[in-house]
């Protein structure tokens, strides 16, 4: 990776002078979409160590020595309770819910026992979905409560509540189908300046039997502080859960997300959000500028932080994926899994026929699927989503795009699959150079109805490339490679009323 002056000297290049390149950098836009959408690259900028990706959010120097990849839920469960019982300033916890049984209990125990070794210093703060996680009568809230009791003055409970789930939609729709309306679905977990970045929730299946991804950030005080303000900015909008399991608004907001004014609820979270990013590409510049310009130190990994919330007009990680997706160098590969494979129509149409890249597709069998064997309807998710496979392959089959496109499907007996995220080979390259991990899916509640967040992270480091490749091996390791025989089978047979009902509800999830 180049020195910090080469970077600096590249984006003055592309803005054609250093005035109106600081003049872009220090200023806080009005809207960063409107800004970000008259944005282009192409191939050739592509290529250049992916450092575009700055325009469109911040970016943070990081040593590869500081970041380790978890490959097992159960050393995710044991790296959770350990930082929770030893940090001494802060723990900020962002996750769809927290589940009820014995494992989840655990953590809050662990929770609990920072809380007590702290003697007054360490603060809590946990978002989790409204919805979600107030579903049926034991949940999250009344999991979180004695901590909440024990130690007000140091605990923030925050319930983020979609503002689209107002009106008769929120009279008339039930508990669960209430969720697809919309939900925060950020996977933020902060201990002091460690950083853990996942696609899990915390819930007892993912400690210990569902797959998912986990990279720790250590010694990351920057990267932390950010995503430390994104959570205590959604939090800011949500309820606040009391301790006698009631919520109020937070004393912060005067706009309530379902009896309020939708416009002015939306216009007040997009001001607070863009001032977030703002501030934390403007204090980058700073900081940059505030040190040597003539330092020969070298950086070997870059994060860059994704927010996507597109009811929000935040749309970071959407343009992004996009343009990553279209210009990507030809011959370059891409490995690409989903937890629930449901990619919108216009990832699909880049990927068919856009993008020269080589793809690797990673999704779950009907086995894995964590939807797999429910009561109900849930019991046909699974087949939902393969018919949605099968769709995608017949088109990949249609454009004749077989030799570049391939599908895979994982299977693990007992496991379920929630893994989610990109690994990006450049052309003849025998380990990859960036990753994209996180809470999306690269579908349409992804893109359009939840809150979501990821990192980019480019390496040049072959000990953090080696784990990244390692870590991608392990899945594709246990699957196989989907064909047209694959869904002439049997027991891939899709209902017609499941392929009806596809077709009308697949943006619900």
């Amino acid at each position: 990776m180049r020195p910090k002056v080469f970077l600096w000297a590249y984006r003055v290049k592309k803005f054609g002078s250093f005035s109106s390149f600081a003049a872009y950098s220090l200023h806080v836009p009005v809207s960063l979409n409107k800004m970000e959408e008259k944005k282009s690259i192409n191939m050739n900028e592509f290529s250049q160590d992916l450092t575009w990706l700055a325009d469109y959010c911040p970016e943070y120097s990081i040593s590869s020595k500081n970041i380790k990849i978890l490959k097992e839920p159960s050393e995710f469960f044991e790296k959770l309770k350990e930082l929770s019982k030893n940090a001494s300033k802060r723990i900020t916890l962002a996750s769809l819910y927290i589940g009820t049984g014995h494992l989840e209990r655990e953590l809050v125990a662990s929770i609990n026992e920072g809380l007590e070794k702290s003697r007054g210093n360490l603060e809590v703060k946990i978002l989790l979905d409204y919805t979600r996680g107030s579903r049926g009568s034991e949940n999250s809230r009344t999991l979180l409560l004695p901590l909440l009791k024990n130690y007000p003055s140091q605990i923030e409970i925050s319930l983020y509540h979609t503002p689209k789930l107002r009106g008769f939609i929120k009279w008339f729709l039930p508990e669960r189908w209430n969720e697809t309306i919309g939900l925060s679905h950020l996977k933020v977990y902060l201990f002091d300046n460690t950083l853990i970045l996942s696609g899990a929730n915390l819930s007892d299946q993912y400690f210990y039997n569902r797959q998912d991804r986990y990279i720790v950030f250590y010694d990351c005080k920057e990267l932390c502080d950010y995503f430390d303000h994104v959570v205590k900015t959604i939090s800011s909008m949500s309820f606040l859960l009391m301790p006698n399991n009631t919520v109020i608004l937070h004393p912060e907001w005067n706009v309530h997300p379902s009896d309020g004014n939708f416009k002015e609820f939306v216009s007040m979270a997009r001001q607070s959000l863009q001032k977030v990013i703002c501030s934390a590409k403007k204090k980058h510049v700073q900081q940059e500028f505030g040190e040597s310009n003539m330092s020969t130190e070298k950086t070997d990994t870059l994060v860059y932080p994704l927010l996507q919330m597109y009811t929000f007009g935040i749309r970071q990680d959407e343009l992004v994926t996009e343009k990553f997706l279209r210009f990507a160098e030809p011959n370059s590969c891409i490995k690409l899994a989903s937890g629930y494979f449901n990619l919108t129509n216009h990832y699909m149409n880049i990927i068919l026929n856009s993008s020269k890249a080589l793809f690797s597709l990673l999704v779950a069998s009907p086995k894995v699927n964590g939807f797999y064997g429910a009561k109900g309807v849930s019991g046909a998710i699974p087949s939902a989503y393969t018919h949605i496979a099968k769709t995608f392959f017949s088109k990949v089959l249609k454009y004749r795009q077989q030799n570049r496109i391939k599908l895979q499907e994982y299977e693990r007996p007992s496991w379920t699959f929630h893994v989610k995220g990109l690994w990006y080979y450049k052309p003849n390259a025998s380990l990859p150079s960036a990753t994209f991990i996180g809470s999306p899916n690269f579908g349409y509640r992804s893109v359009y109805k939840d809150l979501e967040a990821q990192v980019a992270i480019v390496t040049e480091s072959k000990e953090l490339q080696m784990q990244l490749h390692d870590e991608q091996q392990s899945f594709y390791d246990r699957t196989t490679v989907i064909g047209k025989e694959l869904f002439d089978r049997p027991d891939r047979k899709v209902p017609f009323w499941v392929k009806l009902v596809t077709f009308f509800i697949r943006d619900f999830f």
